[in-house]
């Protein structure tokens, strides 16, 4: 598959009609390519979507969870406590059965009462959480189940894998809702793919070696939640996580349903094509290699470092510093024209889409919407 700055964007780009119509910069979704990377995906699971709960964080857009849910997920992640809220309705007026949701990430008050709440709106939807500590377990609604977050590493959240009495204690007072272990290995971004899975399966060794001492003292472990986009590759030739008897290992990568410049960079064997890119116009030649177009760092994310995305069918053009509203763009050879529409691909696409308030949709050329991206930003009141 060619790489994403060599893909021909005209495969990418709406009707000249709808084109003329848009505002730059925007948001846009292509659901083919979405249900593209979802089944390429799901290949790699051995074509079991209840091994995959996908973080929403990347995508954060209820029609793009429709194609989730029709290609038969019921099992995701989310960090905040609008995309818990969010979630929950969009399966709800769905009729999705079965829906699993787990707030990955370390609440406390008053979030977690917030969080309970949410549940209670959703009863069909089973809520979990994260937590490293003992003491919060009281603060924890009743409507909501428990995960123990562990830290393999990544020194970000979670108990140190070698606490072991720590997690055998979480894991006993929780009692019939503690659910499992969520191990999310997202630091391993080593470039040497072979020495990058040397460490990932050593990790897993430790994993196993934990759930295997839970086991011993009398606490199941329902599941066991591992990899984010970079170790997915590793985590599916891993048999030993496919083969636990009484547990379900789930992988847990969202970026693969937009796909994005780093993810490429990091994992080449992917095979998954930009679901998501914003398209831009060119409105300045500043000097005489530079084209500016209008989809700053307040379109595109720009935390991930440089460049912060790749101009769609131009690899030899160089996306520069972006400022609030302008990125500028080296062009060797002749400029494009002022006006002249140009698709990016972003380096880093999750934070991306969270800057949109609303997205187009396109299912190959045509438009099939304009919707909200309706679980970015934070909620800031508790119920």
């Amino acid at each position: 598959m060619p790489r994403i700055a060599e893909l021909d964007p005209s495969g990418w780009l709406p009707s000249r009609k709808d084109l003329d119509r848009l505002l730059t910069p925007c948001l846009l979704v292509h659901l083919d390519r979405v249900r593209s990377n979802v089944a390429r995906v799901l290949e790699l699971l051995g074509g079991d979507p209840d091994r995959w709960r996908p973080h929403v964080k990347t995508t954060k857009i209820p029609e793009v969870w429709s194609e989730l849910t029709a290609a038969g997920l019921r099992h995701f992640k989310c960090a905040t406590t609008r995309e818990a809220d969010v979630l929950g309705r969009t399966l709800a007026e769905q009729g999705v059965e079965g829906g699993d949701v787990l707030v990955a990430y370390p609440h406390v008050e008053p979030a977690l009462g917030h969080l309970g709440k949410i549940a209670a709106r959703h009863p069909s939807t089973r809520y979990s959480v994260l937590v490293e500590d003992a003491g919060l377990l009281a603060a924890i609604p009743d409507t909501v189940e428990v995960f123990i977050d562990l830290n393999p590493g990544m020194n970000r959240t979670g108990v140190p894998m070698a606490d072991i009495a720590r997690i055998l204690e979480i894991a006993a007072l929780a009692g019939p809702r503690f659910r499992g272990l969520h191990y999310y290995d997202g630091h391993q971004h080593e470039p040497d793919l072979e020495a990058r899975e040397r460490s990932i399966h050593s990790g897993y060794e430790e994993l196993l070696e934990l759930r295997a001492a839970l086991v011993k003292a009398g606490t199941p472990v329902g599941e066991v939640i591992t990899s984010g986009t970079p170790a997915l590759l590793h985590a599916t030739c891993y048999r030993p996580l496919a083969e636990l008897e009484g547990t379900v290992h789930r992988v847990s990568p969202g970026t693969v349903v937009f796909h994005d410049q780093r993810s490429e960079e990091e994992n080449p064997d992917l095979d998954l094509l930009p679901a998501a890119t914003v398209l831009t116009r060119v409105v300045s030649h500043p000097t005489e290699d530079l084209a500016t177009c209008d989809a700053g760092s307040k379109a595109v994310a720009a935390e991930a470092g440089d460049p912060v995305a790749a101009v769609l069918g131009h690899p030899d053009w160089e996306a520069t510093q972006p400022n609030e509203e302008h990125l500028p763009i080296r062009v060797p050879g002749e400029l494009p024209a002022r006006g002249t529409e140009l698709l990016l691909v972003p380096r880093h696409v999750c934070p991306t889409v969270n800057l949109a308030e609303r997205a187009v949709l396109l299912d190959g050329a045509a438009i099939t919407g304009v919707v909200d991206v309706a679980a970015r930003a934070h909620d800031v009141l508790a119920d």
